[in-house]
């Protein structure tokens, strides 16, 4: 069983409408986990604790001494029943870490794909800052898909990152637009489709991490075998 660690909130910052960062202060004490883990949350003394991956790499807690995490809001703007009242300094229940699906280090892959939907966003962001606080030279690329064009989390970041070279990013809106806004999405529209992932392919033989609702984790996996991608370098994850 995983030691319990509790850990005050640092900050609590709104990512999109709908979802909130959670940062919890790790001061000085120590916390080893590999991108794409998770851990239990709740607040503290309460025995119902729920499992979120960890938005943040290796690197950024030792760096920021913190942990973050990207959670869902519903529309009042409440994060769940088991934190409630979430603000600075409340004490959360940490257990973990644990979890799989993570990079495999070393590996002889050509390239990293990371294919996202929603807050699936979480472990594969940890993967990217990892990969790159470590000057991976390999490709990496980024295919996120989100209802609206509000809904996609660290988008601000991932944009640096993609003017900088160190990704290739699409981003692609599923849902239904108004064409009345004020800033329309002029980007890309739709599910992610065979063809959208023969553009997103970074290199003949990719290692490709999905994580996101159910139909996400369960259609691509089938496109990406049809593209000559094998089934030992597609790692999913549901969430």
């Amino acid at each position: 069983m995983a030691d319990v660690l509790t850990l005050p909130v640092r900050a609590l910052v709104a990512a999109t409408p709908r979802t909130r960062i959670l940062r919890l202060d790790l001061e000085s004490t120590p916390f080893v986990f590999r991108a794409g883990q998770a851990a239990l949350i709740g607040l503290h003394g309460q025995q119902q604790r729920r499992p979120y991956s960890i938005a943040s790499s290796p690197e950024d807690a030792v760096r920021h001494k913190r942990l973050e995490f990207l959670l869902k809001v519903d529309d009042a703007g409440y994060v769940a029943p088991h934190l409630p009242q979430l603000e600075r300094d409340a004490r959360i229940d940490l257990e973990g870490p644990f979890g799989s699906f993570t990079l495999p280090e070393p590996n002889d892959a050509s390239g990293y794909l990371f294919i996202a939907g929603g807050t699936g966003i979480s472990p594969l962001r940890a993967m990217m800052r990892h990969l790159i606080a470590n000057g991976e030279r390999r490709p990496i690329s980024v295919l996120y898909s989100a209802r609206t064009p509000d809904e996609f989390s660290y988008k601000p970041e991932f944009q640096r990152l993609a003017r900088r070279k160190l990704i290739a990013l699409t981003l692609t809106v599923t849902g239904e637009m108004r064409e009345d806004l004020a800033d329309p999405w002029r980007g890309e529209r739709g599910r992610i489709s065979a063809s959208r992932l023969a553009q997103a392919l970074p290199a003949p033989d990719p290692l490709c991490f999905i994580c996101g609702p159910p139909a996400l984790v369960e259609d691509v996996p089938p496109l990406l075998l049809q593209l000559g991608v094998k089934s030992a370098r597609i790692r999913t994850e549901e969430w």
